[in-house]
């Protein structure tokens, strides 16, 4: 209902109007409004603030793949948020190719799934890296074997693991996968027409680049919409106290696979002998039986030590540690 003026007002405004001092052709144009059309196949349910913070959760998510992927794939990675936008289902998977990599993750307690995918370059490479490759991406793209798929669902799931932590702020969820598919007809997980929001992250394995799509359907965090705003991130955000960690980087190098050999000795043969060696040859190194052995971590000298077995295989003692400073 519209405002009600008083007698008195409304004798003001009248001679207002007839001295001149109003001028009724430019109040119409101050009252002027722009009009909006309005898309009710594509209703306005992710504000702008809802993406933002979608951004925040996942440029989070992002630091966590730079950390943990490359002790899986022993090379460099780097992840950014590219964008985030809302749209219809349908249009998500119209713009999905073949074959795709699609891990439909449940994404309790909230209802329904979510969908995170990942670029076939990308899977390539990371088999390639995987199965002792440089990880390189195929020339030609072609479908996935079940040897492959099973290899990329550890993959999936180590990636899916870490959405735990970034959401914790807002939600305690307790993800699992239910399922890779190759092919986007059979990750209808919802309908066509229904809104969700979508994270591009920019990945980076070594020099071959890529995307991560996290499809969010509005269904599933419909019920938490109210917490997907700045304000509430960061009044519930809680520093991690450095205690804490310390332990998480701890447990992240404990995960490192780190090469260790142990030096018997060296010597020098020609290319011939080497080629005529047969089992049973006796090779002259230029250690003493009783000297100890050096143990290299990496390519550092770290410990020496004294040979021996345990239970039947070859195994040697440390006898004591090399410094750094020494």
């Amino acid at each position: 209902m519209g405002e009600v003026l008083s007698q008195s007002e409304i004798d003001s405004l009248l001679q207002a109007l007839s001295t001149g001092e109003l001028d009724v052709e430019e109040m119409k144009e101050n009252n002027d409004r722009q009009v909006k059309n309005y898309d009710f196949k594509r209703p306005a349910k992710f504000s702008k603030e809802h993406l933002r913070t979608l951004e925040i959760i996942f440029e989070h998510y992002g630091r966590l793949l730079s950390t943990n992927l490359p002790v899986y794939l022993r090379k460099s990675v780097q992840v950014s948020v590219a964008s985030s936008e809302a749209m219809i289902f349908s249009e998500f998977t119209n713009s999905l190719g073949t074959p795709v990599i699609l891990g439909i993750v449940n994404f309790a307690p909230l209802p329904g799934n979510i969908i995170i995918e990942l670029a076939s370059n990308l899977g390539f490479a990371i088999l390639d890296r995987m199965l002792g490759g440089a990880g390189n991406p195929l020339e030609k793209s072609r479908e996935f074997s079940e040897i492959e798929l099973s290899i990329l669902d550890k993959v999936m799931v180590a990636c899916m693991e870490l959405l735990r932590e970034p959401w914790k702020n807002v939600v305690k969820v307790e993800p699992f996968m239910e399922r890779i598919e190759t092919n986007p007809q059979f990750a209808q997980v919802i309908a066509p027409s229904d809104m969700i929001a979508i994270v591009t992250l920019n990945v980076k394995i070594g020099d071959i680049e890529g995307f991560m799509n996290i499809c969010i359907p509005y269904f599933t965090v419909e019920d938490i919409m109210d917490k997907l705003n700045t304000k509430y991130w960061f009044s519930t955000m809680q520093e991690m106290e450095d205690e804490s960690y310390e332990e998480h980087i701890e447990t992240l190098i404990r995960k490192v696979d780190v090469p260790v050999k142990a030096v018997l000795g060296k010597s020098a043969v020609s290319v011939m002998d080497f080629i005529n060696l047969q089992l049973g040859d006796i090779i002259r190194l230029d250690t003493k039986i009783d000297s100890e052995l050096d143990i290299y971590v990496g390519n550092i000298k770290k410990f020496t030590a004294l040979p021996g077995s345990n239970k039947e295989v070859y195994a040697v003692k440390v006898a004591s540690v090399i410094r750094e400073e020494e």
